[in-house]
């Protein structure tokens, strides 16, 4: 071979050599003598990041549904009007209480209270006038048991007081007692003073009750006192509208 053809060989080797070199350069190698963020790292990086913050925002949204979830079963067993336990809020703790009452052998009394004198209240001054007065009683009622002790309003002017620790003739006299303080209680509607009266049945809770028995047993004792005030002349002024 001639020096030449050696010599034009030689230099497309060298020529072959530093192209190779040259593709040989990373992107991170230049990065790095820049001083720049390596590309290859840098968008893992923040992509972990994004990733962490998703996850942060969807737990913080999900810990929101879940008071918002508690908050809405709270509204279901609340009556709105007297923000006392509705049915089904008082049927729930009823199971309970029977539950702890056949396990443990506990004491516990169920009060029925159904108003007297509320229709017309409600004829004569209208819903609003009626509502008034059911707050009213269900104001008295709360502030005059115990904590531990539930109240409740069923529907319409009928409420319940589970009383806890408490043997059946001490409930007697506690049925009594708030007779008096919901007959005492009279609110200011315009111009007029109205009244209610409240007939309450007491029945003592058992170990085989079931819920369905108790509240039965209670209802016909509220009708008992009911009939039992009826026939008394101390009650009949109940339920009056004064000016």
């Amino acid at each position: 071979m001639s020096k030449s053809r050696k010599a034009g060989a030689r230099s497309r080797r060298i020529a072959w050599q530093r192209a190779s070199a040259k593709r040989a350069w990373t992107q991170p190698e230049k990065a790095r003598s820049a001083g720049l963020p390596l590309r290859g790292k840098a968008p893992a990086r923040s992509l972990a990041m994004r990733l962490a913050a998703e996850v942060e925002r969807l737990a913080a949204r999900l810990e929101q549904s879940r008071a918002r979830i508690s908050d809405l079963e709270a509204m279901i067993e609340i009556d709105p009007l007297t923000e006392l336990l509705n049915r089904r809020g008082f049927e729930r703790e009823l199971k309970r209480a029977l539950a702890y009452v056949k396990r443990y052998g506990a004491s516990a009394a169920l009060l029925f209270i159904d108003l007297d004198g509320f229709k017309p209240v409600n004829d004569r001054y209208g819903h609003a006038a009626g509502d008034a007065v059911l707050k009213t009683v269900a104001a008295v009622l709360s502030r005059h048991v115990r904590a531990s002790d539930i109240v409740a309003r069923l529907g319409g002017d009928e409420f319940v007081v589970l009383l806890w620790n408490i043997v059946v003739d001490l409930a007697a006299t506690k049925a009594a007692v708030l007779e008096t303080l919901i007959a005492t209680a009279p609110v200011r509607w315009g111009g007029a003073t109205l009244t209610v009266g409240a007939s309450i049945g007491v029945a003592p809770i058992e170990a085989a009750d079931t819920a369905a028995d108790l509240l039965a047993r209670a209802d016909a004792a509220m009708y008992a006192r009911k009939r039992q005030r009826r026939a008394s002349p101390r009650v009949r002024g109940e339920g009056a509208v004064t000016r």
